[in-house]
């Protein structure tokens, strides 16, 4: 009794109120009155028609989104299943082409792996093939074991014995059992499997492994996340281990979480889950081949991205009156100040690190879009001086280290010793005596107490011993003519410059020559530069050869100290400017002629140790 009395109290309550509100819109007129009934009953209507369209256009934006996802989901596993099969044919090809039929013993399988590899290298980082004892048989491109390497222990090759019947795709990770001489090490997914060899026609199993170059999958993700910013992707094996995860950094430090190991059991389809007090969408797909999983994510309030332009349009139309100044004042305030806003967030960006002057937000009104450019401008300049900068420091830094390496050349000291032992052995003493006296000289300037700046008296006498030496090693089979004038003497110079040039002119030049050879070092003053120069009788070169010598950087040397003309080209330039270094004429069968054009620095110790800190200014301190 009294629930009911209590329900009629309330129902009186609210029927008093409708009549106070009749009244008054009575007291107002018909007029108003038809106007606020009108706009009442319209505005319940919207809203019911509103709520009831929005909340069928919530669920078919969130199938669409659903399906949509899956389409793009179909198409990157139809991706990297392509991608893999194509490895797994490079692996049968390997197999069943190079490996398969052929005796260990009597054939070399280096070759054809190298061709192989060749073919396929800009998915692939290496090949190997090892017997069951963990023995490499050929490998390509690199073919040498790091020392006390044993395979047995990875994992790639415990699983490809243990399953000899499968194919096995293991984690990321870095591929390091090879001694590179490069000392760089790529992160690849490595793919194992038994094979059968022969070795002296006795069968026995192996194991190939072909390393897939990771950044190739990476890639492949990194395109699929790039195209919603609501959702992300990520790929893992059957075991839940991640191969691929766009915050990897931060799940590999503990700053975020994934549920990998929970959706590895998962089967393919969408599902839905709570993880971390977020709901969200997880649709699987399973990778052929691998058993591995590509992953979905969307949280639920992902779906709500694309509705706020309905929310927006659905309240405007309701409030369209109320609202008209608000959305007039809202447009032409976002108008001004979302330039402005996007501009102070790209320099954000850029505060404590460097980044792509191009992401400088350029756009809005006339001013902004100004201002934004000039930024722009200046942060490429800015970009380009470090560019500068860095470069110099770079080639500094691996120009004075070659210098360095090439004082001291192991090959041509091993020869002058055994000469010098040859002598001794052939009751020579006097010769032997020459050789060492001429050999400490020469490393006595070669070490220069650490200097790189010495003059050029000092230079000539260690071009000097150095050709005193190659001509009794030679047994005097050419000549040296020294046309040096006395002024260029007491000037500076970078060590070592004169003896790879004439290293170059014994290697290169006159070696063929037999008892003819003849080498002309001459030094002069010109105002205010000097020219050292160095002209054989040799063989000379072609011009395309000329035009590569100072620009080639990878130039392999047959000969010698490994130390190119190109070193000496650059250690002279960072030294005195680009305005200075080698001059080179050659033509066939005429001889070649090397030239050292650098400025006439008096020598002293304050221009030396000038020069030792940095890059000479033109300004010469006498």
């Amino acid at each position: 009794m009294q629930g009911s009395s209590g329900k009629n109290r309330k129902m009186n309550s609210f029927r008093s109120r409708i009549r106070r509100v009749s009244e008054t819109l009575g007291r107002q007129g018909i007029q108003a009155s038809v106007l606020v009934s009108f706009t009442v009953v319209a505005v319940l209507v919207v809203l019911l028609l509103s709520l009831v369209l929005y909340n069928r256009f919530t669920q078919r934006t969130r199938v669409l989104m659903t399906e949509s996802t899956q389409q793009l989901m179909s198409q990157t596993e139809a991706n990297l299943e392509d991608y893999l099969t194509s490895m797994r044919r490079v692996s049968d090809a390997m197999y069943y082409d190079v490996i398969k039929d052929k005796d260990l013993a009597r054939d070399n399988l280096d070759s054809e792996m190298f061709l192989l590899y060749e073919a396929n290298k800009d998915n692939l980082v290496s090949f190997a093939l090892f017997k069951r004892d963990g023995s490499l048989v050929s490998a390509a491109p690199i073919s040498a074991m790091k020392a006390r390497t044993d395979v047995r222990e990875q994992q790639w090759f415990s699983l490809a014995m243990e399953k000899p019947e499968n194919l096995h795709f293991s984690t990321p990770h870095v591929q390091d059992i090879f001694d590179a001489s490069t000392f760089r090490y790529y992160w690849v997914i490595s793919l194992s499997r038994i094979v059968e060899l022969t070795d002296r026609g006795v069968p026995m199993r192996g194991v190939l492994l072909v390393d897939m170059n990771y950044s190739t999958i990476e890639q492949m993700m990194e395109r699929v996340n790039s195209s919603n910013s609501y959702q992300y992707f990520y790929l893992c094996d059957s075991d839940g281990e991640l191969i691929y995860h766009p915050r990897q950094m931060r799940i590999s430090v503990g700053n975020y979480k994934e549920n990998n190991l929970q959706v590895c059991d998962y089967e393919d389809g969408v599902h839905e889950e709570k993880f971390n007090g977020e709901r969200r969408l997880v649709i699987v797909n399973t990778i052929s081949y691998t058993g591995w999983k590509l992953v979905c994510v969307i949280p639920m309030n992902g779906f709500q991205l694309g509705n706020v332009s309905t929310r927006i349009f659905t309240l405007m139309v309701i409030l369209a009156t109320i609202l008209a100044l608000l959305v007039v004042n809202r447009v032409v305030t976002r108008l001004i100040t979302s330039p402005i806003l996007q501009l102070n967030r790209s320099i954000q960006n850029m505060e404590g690190g460097r980044v792509d002057p191009d992401s400088v937000y350029i756009g809005g009104p006339a001013e902004i879009e100004h201002l934004g450019k000039s930024l722009q401008g200046s942060f490429k300049q800015v970009n380009k001086l470090m560019d500068d900068v860095l470069r110099e420091q770079d080639e500094r830094r691996r120009s004075e280290l070659d210098a360095l390496q090439s004082q001291i050349n192991p090959h041509f000291l091993y020869n002058t010793l055994d000469s010098i032992v040859w002598m001794i052995e052939g009751e020579k003493n006097a010769d032997a005596v020459f050789m060492v006296t001429q050999l400490a000289s020469l490393f006595r300037i070669s070490l220069s107490r650490g200097r790189t700046v010495i003059s050029i008296k000092d230079e000539l006498v260690h071009a000097r011993n150095y050709m005193n030496i190659q001509k009794v090693r030679y047994k005097d089979a050419f000549e040296v003519y020294w046309d040096i004038e006395d002024q260029v003497l007491e000037n500076c110079t970078v060590k070592l410059v004169l003896q790879p040039i004439l290293e170059n002119a014994l290697y290169y030049g006159i070696d063929a020559m037999g008892d003819e050879g003849e080498i002309t070092v001459r030094g002069e003053k010109n105002g205010d530069d000097i020219y050292l120069s160095v002209t054989d009788n040799g063989l000379g070169m072609p011009k395309e050869t000329v035009d590569q010598l100072l620009v080639d950087e990878e130039r392999v040397h047959k000969h010698g100290s490994g130390v190119g003309l190109i070193n000496v080209h650059k250690r002279i330039q960072l030294r005195f400017g680009t305005e200075y270094g080698l001059l080179i004429k050659s033509e066939p069968d005429e001889g070649t002629t090397v030239t050292i054009h650098i400025p006439a620095v008096p020598y002293n110790e304050e221009n030396r140790r000038f020069l030792e800190r940095g890059k000479w200014n033109g300004e010469v301190r006498r």
